[in-house]
């Protein structure tokens, strides 16, 4: 697979920004509460993608401008032109952002959400889809799928939300499409914390910044079995961790850590 640098990636449909070693997408029309388009969802499926081949990001944190994370997809962009569209090409429609859903998860960078105000339907799924989710007290959340007639089987939700905060509690917001609020999301799992509105995105840069400084051969590989051993049984999983972790013992990261120890030094990890 060829390798390519952070700077040969430049979308045009959102804000990208590269610094020591992290990303920050930044969902960027605050007039409409940064809703995504047919152009936005697919360009963020081929970033994410794209970001297996790039070995100078670490870390990725997404987020929205103006005080909002992302309304879902646009009204008049999205929804009104899927009315008129026949199954096949709802169900490229479909097929596509799940795919994105798929880039994320599958992406060997953590992906943090750096969440304030609305964050409802496509976006509460990208939130969903990362890895680490950090709020403010005024964001909410709402899988609001079943409130314009469709299912709440939307982009993987019905599998990977309940493993975030339980069945029960995915059932209740993806049947109901209701707001959740910044504290409930905060005491059921789904918020791995709450930060000020001014100081939300700085903490999930933060911890992007403390990942990037990791081992991120070991990280990427944390982040796959995580992913993947959802439909393993114990007994797999465990095998496929003594696998893994094996493998991450042939890394220089390792030795470098080990080296350190002995010399009572921090560890200056390069990802390999």
């Amino acid at each position: 697979m060829k390798t390519i640098s952070a700077a040969d990636i430049a979308p045009e449909h959102f804000d990208w920004q590269v610094a020591d070693r992290v990303a920050t997408i930044t969902l960027n029309r605050p007039e409409r509460k940064n809703p995504l388009t047919f152009d936005s969802y697919a360009e963020l499926r081929d970033t994410f993608r794209t970001l297996s081949s790039v070995d100078d990001i670490r870390a990725v944190v997404i987020t929205g401008a103006g005080g909002n994370f992302c309304s879902g997809g646009d009204v008049h962009e999205i929804i009104a032109p899927l009315t008129e569209m026949k199954m096949d090409g709802l169900l490229r429609f479909t097929r596509m952002t799940g795919d994105l859903v798929k880039a994320i998860k599958g992406c060997p960078q953590p992906v943090i959400s750096a969440i304030d105000g609305i964050c409802a339907g496509a976006g509460a799924i990208i939130a969903m889809a990362s890895d680490l989710r950090y709020g403010t007290p005024e964001s909410r959340v709402a899988f609001l799928f079943t409130r314009v007639g469709l299912a709440g089987c939307d982009m993987g939700a019905c599998a990977i939300l309940p493993r975030i905060i339980g069945q029960g509690r995915a059932a209740d917001l993806l049947y109901t499409g209701r707001f959740m609020p910044a504290d409930e999301a905060l005491g059921c799992g789904f918020y791995n914390g709450i930060a000020g509105r001014d100081e939300v995105v700085a903490t999930a840069s933060d911890m992007a910044l403390r990942l990037a400084g990791g081992p991120g051969f070991a990280h990427a590989m944390t982040k796959s079995c995580l992913h993947h051993e959802w439909a393993m049984s114990i007994d797999t999983a465990i095998d496929h961790e003594a696998q893994s972790q094996a493998i991450c013992m042939q890394t220089e990261d390792f030795r470098r850590a080990y080296r350190a120890f002995a010399a009572r030094e921090t560890p200056e990890f390069e990802g390999n």
